[in-house]
């Protein structure tokens, strides 16, 4: 079940997607799919290719940056920023739960955006960030 939660008006986040939702996923305006979650992560889940064919066939984007839970790195993060910026908005990025995507998204965002903006606008879209106030500058 599709259940996207805003982020801003650039960036929306979601537990996992199947391919059946693309349909819906385009129908509320998304252009671009992030999937920041690795193949075989569940035995159910369906694979980053089967995402990007369905993906595809409805006209969007799709790019596969995937992340092991508590392994992100600089230079994901680093990605993840590039792929904000290049990508058509809105964009939907997915994970397990889409606490990955949203650390993602504040962390590449640090500096740009003071940390407590961006922990109160994870907050509203129901991920608490908190635990990384000391590496969101002020």
């Amino acid at each position: 079940m599709f259940d996207p939660r805003t982020i801003n008006d650039s960036l929306t986040v979601a537990p996992q997607v199947a391919p059946d939702d693309m349909a819906a996923i385009k129908a509320q305006g998304f252009k671009a799919i992030i999937c920041n979650r690795p193949d075989g992560e569940d035995m159910d889940q369906p694979t980053a290719k089967a995402m990007e064919a369905a993906a595809v066939a409805e006209g969007l984007e799709f790019h596969f940056l995937p992340i092991v839970s508590g392994q992100m790195t600089p230079d994901h993060v680093a990605q993840f920023g590039m792929l904000l910026d290049s990508l058509p908005k809105p964009t939907l990025a997915y994970c397990r739960t889409g606490t990955r995507c949203t650390m993602l998204w504040a962390m590449s965002q640090a500096g740009k955006q003071p940390g407590a903006e961006l922990i109160a606008q994870a907050a509203n879209a129901g991920y608490d960030l908190s635990g990384l106030a000391a590496r969101l500058p002020a």
